[in-house]
């Protein structure tokens, strides 16, 4: 047998096009004949349209069409939502405006400078009222609200008895900042209709059929009418999980201008049109007793939603189940605010509530006199217990000796401002990290071409995570086909239908998938070779049928390849396919399913400037079976890095009168860059996991986010005895009076 593909760190099949130009972006597709799009946004942030002025933009040169809320076409869906996840869109229906920025009008121009000239030179009045910016100003308007990730408010035990029997107790108060997604690639989309009824839509999107369920939902099409096509995203983040205004828009514009429509959207829009993550108030109160094992935790998180739909960042999440407490109450609460609706950013819910709950714990863990790791170590949780289910695995307390033992945490002192260099102030810290692995049905096809190679397809998405690459590695070795002779495709709703690329489980829904359409493949090809009287294997039996590594179809030929191809051309047939849908594993049922990891971070921190400069940051991680650890490290790193940023730099501003988003593009919305990303180490932990799927893959593209921020928080309070409970942490929170 040749050395399996699954497991070898094979360099990603699309590299070559990515770094030669060949890989095309939905803004990049060749089609004929297209005009341009340009949203023209609102300039105040709650009100109405008194009137909108047209006459000088639909004069100038090449402009096609101006559609607004006045010859926008009527679609009495565009407010509904199919399923929680959906986001409201707005598709010029009224003369309500929501939010700054608003789209108000789309121009639509022979020419994409033709296009913005146009969109410039629309004007509106409006009957403007004050519009509220923060989720602080209103917190007393905060309510409860259902969630679609679970129960908005949960209890278990007694915690105020918990809180009064704790030696050592804390309470506590962080706040997160509201973050904004800024993938290299903004989202874009190019409608093309085929007469009154077919919509083809090139879009820049984690969801290929989300976004036909919601388009042809909206636009009154039959699902089946409308193609949605997306070949490569340059990055997403959960932002490109749903579909927003501009896909509707551009759908839109299209019809009234009479050709097909390309529409980008600008990176100043990208801070309105497309979700962000919301600003979180989470209060913490814990206890310990004297053997450091906690008694009571309480969690209550209020957050920011609009006015108009509603979005739960899921923060107390990982509290119900990431450490042993028998009493634990949490609740979500919303206020509503005159901004657009936040969204899922990268690892949701965990990223904020981990800093939060890491942060608190290490809080308590000097209050009580504890090594914080030490304090992790006593209340690790051996079953889920939120659930009461067992794990269906877990190596987090390896995770914690291998990561301490790289960063060399036993020799770290227990006082805080012990460690200096110089001026520089240093410090280690610690937090664990863990994201649910969910796996839902998927469906693939694989065909074998007469020549022997392999064709295998999903409707999924490559956002860069290396789908592609681990897809093609999971059909080679099912057909026992080396890497070259096999193709997978994706990014087109005429492929079976396959879960959005979001929440980390692409490799543990599609993947399944991909690997059961395949074998299903090789056996239909062996039973062909059986019954085939010039076959070696004629006449074998139903053994040869059943046989998984494929072995028997070797007998055929010396290459597997020339074997499969001498099966497909005397069957008589240009090709054989298998189609199949997978469901989600059974045994899931049973356990609790979840990533873990453990980060350790190393800061210095200016004492004179109260710069802080990581200096080593190291993260180890046990997700089930590693499908490729090269693209694997690839995702790690990057979500380290993401927590870089959520830590030191990622900060969202509103104008508080008016509700404008003031960081705009990427000179004021700072993000790490490579000076700020040092030594950093993954450490990729062994885990076998036969209960997961099939492939025993849980997915990690966001395990390595929650823990980094309070990691660096808890090493910035090592180095400096002070705690900065609000993030980022900038050097104004560092310098003492």
């Amino acid at each position: 047998m040749t050395r399996p593909l699954v497991g070898a760190g094979i360099d990603r099949v699309d590299g070559k096009k990515k770094v030669t130009g060949g890989a095309t972006y939905a803004a990049e597709v060749q089609v004929a004949n297209v005009a341009h799009a340009v949203i023209v946004g609102s300039t105040v942030g709650r009100g109405r349209i008194k009137a909108i002025e047209t006459r000088a933009a639909a004069a100038a040169p090449g402009v096609l069409a101006i559609v607004t809320h006045h010859n926008a076409p009527r679609l009495p869906h565009v407010a509904e939502k199919q399923t929680p996840n959906d986001r409201v869109v707005q598709g010029l229906q009224d003369d309500v405006v929501l939010y700054h920025d608003q789209p108000i009008a789309v121009v639509v121009a022979d020419t994409l400078e033709r296009a913005q000239h146009a969109a410039a030179l629309v004007t509106a009045e409006y009957d403007a009222v004050t519009a509220v910016a923060d989720v602080e100003a209103d917190l007393a308007a905060a309510f409860v609200a259902e969630t679609s990730r679970g129960p908005a408010q949960i209890t278990r035990g007694d915690v105020t008895a918990g809180l009064t029997a704790a030696k050592t107790r804390i309470d506590v108060t962080y706040t997160t900042p509201v973050e904004t997604h800024n993938p290299m690639e903004p989202h874009a989309t190019i409608a093309v209709w085929h007469g009154a009824d077919h919509l083809t839509l090139y879009d820049s999107t984690q969801a290929i059929f989300n976004v036909r369920r919601r388009l042809s939902f909206m636009l009154g099409l039959a699902p089946e009418n409308v193609r949605v096509i997306n070949h490569f995203v340059g990055g997403g983040f959960g932002g490109k999980g749903a579909p927003w205004s501009h896909v509707l828009l551009a759908a839109i514009a299209a019809q009234a201008s009479g050709r097909a429509v390309k529409l980008v959207i600008t990176r100043p829009q990208m801070q309105s049109l497309v979700g962000h993550r919301p600003k979180t108030v989470q209060r913490l109160e814990l206890g310990v007793d004297a053997r450091g094992q906690l008694t009571a935790i309480r969690h209550d998180v209020v957050s920011e939603t609009s006015r108009y739909d509603q979005f739960i960042e899921s923060a107390t999440g990982v509290t119900r189940m990431l450490y042993t407490c028998p009493n634990v109450a949490t609740v979500q609460r919303l206020v509503r605010i005159d901004v657009p609706t936040p969204t899922f950013t990268r690892a949701p819910g965990e990223s904020t509530g981990t800093f939060a709950l890491e942060s608190a714990l290490d809080e308590l863990a000097y209050a009580a006199g504890i090594d914080p790791l030490e304090l992790r170590r006593r209340n690790h949780a051996d079953r889920d217990p939120e659930t009461g289910k067992p794990w269906s695995s877990k190596s987090l307390l390896e995770c914690y000796r291998r990561a301490a033992e790289a960063i060399d945490w036993p020799r770290r002192p227990a006082q805080v401002r012990t460690i200096r260099d110089g001026r520089w102030r240093i410090g280690l810290g610690v937090a664990t990290t863990t994201r649910p692995s969910s796996q839902l049905p998927a469906s693939a096809r694989a065909r074998m071409l007469p020549d022997g190679r392999a064709i295998v397809a999903a409707g999924t998405q490559d956002i860069g995570t290396g789908t592609y690459t681990i897809m093609t590695q999971i059909a080679g070795d099912a057909l026992a086909l080396p890497i070259g002779d096999v193709r997978f495709d994706l990014g087109d709703t005429a492929f079976p239908e396959a879960p959005p690329s979001v929440g980390s489980f692409t490799a543990a829904s599609t993947g399944p998938a991909v690997h059961n359409a395949c074998v299903a493949l090789r056996r239909k090809l062996i039973e062909r070779a059986v019954r085939d009287p010039a076959s070696p294997l004629h006449g074998l039996g139903a053994e040869a049928i059943d046989a998984d590594d494929g072995a028997l179809v070797a007998r055929a030929d010396r290459k597997r390849r020339d074997g499969y191809a001498a099966i497909v051309t005397r069957s008589g047939l240009p090709e054989i396919s298998v189609e199949l849908r997978t469901e989600a594993s059974q045994d899931r049922d049973a356990y609790s399913v979840h990533g873990f990891g453990a980060v350790f971070a190393r800061v210095r921190v200016d004492e004179d400037l109260g710069e802080v400069r990581i200096d080593r940051l190291v993260g180890a991680f046990a997700a089930g079976r590693i499908l490729n650890p090269k693209t694997a490290r690839s995702q790690l790193i990057g979500g380290m890095v993401w927590g870089i940023g959520q830590a030191l730099h990622e900060h969202s501003v509103r104008d508080a009168g008016t509700a404008r988003m003031v960081t705009r593009d990427l000179a004021d919305y700072h993000v790490p860059v490579h000076a700020d990303v040092p030594d950093l180490e993954i450490i990729l932990v062994p885990e076998d996991d036969p209960h997961v799927n099939e492939l025993g893959a849980k997915g990690l593209g966001e395990l390595s986010t929650p823990g980094v921020a309070a990691a660096i928080a808890n090493a910035v309070y090592h180095a400096t005895g002070i705690r900065v409970r609000d993030l980022p942490i900038t050097p104004d929170k560092l310098l003492q009076p």
